[in-house]
Order: structure tokens, then sequence, then C-alpha cells
């Protein structure tokens, strides 16, 4: 069972779409510990991984539509990372020593792709020059080393490399992390840009929430599209990101606090296959359809006009991938 399930996550992070037809039967809650991590850390922490339980089914018995507070965290990186620079250079850097930019969304500890840049920089490894955009709602490289029109591409243990238009002090560093910069056309860049600000105005426009247009979910069940949905935040990853930070996950928590779906189930993955770490929930019932043998469901969200593979299917679990105001978020079923 344990590598079934660990299988059908692994879809998450690494596989491309599919589909299937089956229909999936309703499962029973399972709030016991189903093993221990592979890789606590140490003895202590072993220890009080096997007490807490992998899964949740939510509603929980008391209402509420997220595990306990404290239930799982992820470790703060420690040791070397590595940023690979395009025609520039490869450079290390000392992750415990990086600090975020973005304190109103990581907490102390955490941070992302592109603090590990800026540190990079501090440390006299490279010249960079960049800047806040209000408007975008981000951190723009304007040139490195003097050159300009840089983006990047980033993956995980256990990933490769893909298209996205995420942006990068968004994007959650941890152990294992690669980072490859290279210069792109000005013309790509100011696509992704204008997605960047149509999401800050419709999140203006919203007097400040995150209003997402279009949400769909294609399970064995049948597909299902929902309109203006209104997202807040659930604060499942307390352990990473400030109080009030949206994610990705926030999507579906809202849909099924709104009353639109009757149940969810969240399990915790320290490790997957050679993935490691992963620390992270991933979704693996939605209503009545539950994840089995190597069938699940996967997701993607951002904007409509790099949908897919374009750039918005990137392996960012749920509960990590900070959103602001996407065009559409989907949720499907794949088989392996």
């Amino acid at each position: 069972m344990l590598r079934t399930m660990a299988m059908v996550a692994a879809l998450a992070l690494l596989v491309a779409a599919c589909s299937t037809a089956a229909h999936l039967p309703r499962m029973a809650q399972n709030n016991s510990a189903e093993s221990a991590p592979s890789d606590a850390g140490s003895a202590a922490a072993r220890e009080t991984a096997q007490a807490l339980p992998r899964s949740f089914l939510l509603p929980t018995e008391d209402g509420q539509w997220t595990p306990p507070q404290g239930a799982h965290s992820s470790d703060k990186a420690s040791g070397l990372g590595t940023i690979d620079i395009v025609g520039v250079g490869r450079f290390q850097f000392e992750t415990s020593e990086v600090e975020t930019l973005r304190p109103d969304i990581f907490r102390p500890g955490h941070f992302s792709l592109f603090d590990a840049l800026a540190h990079v920089a501090q440390q006299g490894n490279i010249e960079l020059e960049y800047h806040f955009s209000d408007a975008l709602d981000t951190h723009l490289v304007d040139r490195i080393n003097g050159q300009s029109a840089w983006w990047y591409s980033a993956f995980y243990s256990g990933g490769w490399g893909e298209a996205n238009v995420f942006r990068m002090d968004m994007f959650p560093y941890k152990d294992g992390t690669t980072i490859r910069l290279q210069q792109r056309t000005p013309d790509e860049l100011t696509a992704i840009y204008a997605t960047f600000e149509a999401e800050t105005q419709r999140r203006q426009a919203a007097n400040g929430r995150v209003v997402i247009p279009s949400v769909s979910i294609r399970s064995p069940a049948g597909t299902f599209n929902f309109e203006d949905v209104v997202v807040t935040a659930h604060n499942v990853r307390s352990d990473a990101l400030q109080p009030g930070v949206v994610t990705a996950l926030d999507a579906i928590i809202s849909l099924a606090e709104q009353g639109e779906l009757s149940a969810l189930k969240l399990t915790w993955y320290d490790t997957i296959a050679s993935a490691d770490p992963v620390q992270h929930y991933f979704v693996e019932r939605i209503g009545d359809a539950e994840a089995f043998g190597t069938c699940g469901f996967v997701y993607e969200t951002g904007p409509q006009a790099f949908a897919g593979f374009s750039g918005t299917h990137i392996h960012i679990p749920s509960d990590m991938r900070v959103t602001v105001s996407p065009d559409y978020a989907l949720w499907f079923w794949i088989c392996l």
C-alpha cells in the first residue's frame, strides 16, 4: 500500500499528463501513522514522526478543512547550493546564510530562488542589478554582469528542467534544487511580465482578494467547473509560509469549505523514490475520487496564455505554490 501511494504522489512531481475514465471507490479515513518518514534526520525526529498521522481526511471531526497545525513541517535548507548562470559561471552558496527578500511570504529560514541569486551577488561573485515591481508583485532581474533579459528554470530532487512562468521570488528553495539562468528574448520576458501585471490588477480589482475566474476538476466522477472562486488562506504550511499567504492548495480547500466538494484527503511525504527531500502534502482525494494504484490527481495554475507545459504545469507541490490571482486552476486525474 505504501509503495503504491508513493507512486501516486510521485506522479504529482514527475510525470506528464494522461487520463482515465475509471471510477474510484470511496475509501475509509486513515489517521494512523502508516509509516515513518524514510529520512527523519534524527532518532528524536523519527520518534515524533511515527506518532503523527501522514494522511488526513477533511473535514476533520471538528469540521476543519486543514490538518492540525504543526502536524508536519519541512527542514530548513542546509549545506551548499548551486546556481548555474549560462555564459557567466557556476556558483555555490551556503544555504544557511541566505535571507529572504520576501518576508511577506517566507518565514525565517526559508527563502526563494531569487533570494539565492541575490545572495550570490552579495558575496561578490556576480554583479546583479534588480528591482522590485509593485505592478508585477515580484523582483525583476535587470542585468547580470551588465547583460540583460534573464530568465530561469529550476527543479527539485528527482525532477527535470521545465518551462515555467512563475515568479522567481516565490519559488521555494529546498535542498537538492537545481537552478539555471539563461538569457531570453525581450519579447519573451515581456509576455511573461504581462501575465504578472494582469494578476496584480485582478487582485486589486477584487480589493485584495484572490478570485480565480475558472477552477476545474476533471476526475473519474466527472468534470466540474466553477467560476469566480474566492480563495482564502488556510495556512497549511505555516512552518514555511507567513500567515495569510495564499497557495494553489488553498483554491481546492476553499471550494470544499464553500460546500462545493464533500471531502479531501491530504498525505504528507518526506521522500518519494529518489526524490529526497520532498516534504510536502499531496492531494490524494477530491470528493469521492481517491488515489489508488498508479492513478491520482495533479494540478496546474497560472495564466491561460502559458497553460500546461508552456509554463503553468510545473512541479512545485500545491501546498507551497504561492498564488497572486491566476487566470485558472485545474486539477485532473492521470494514470501512469
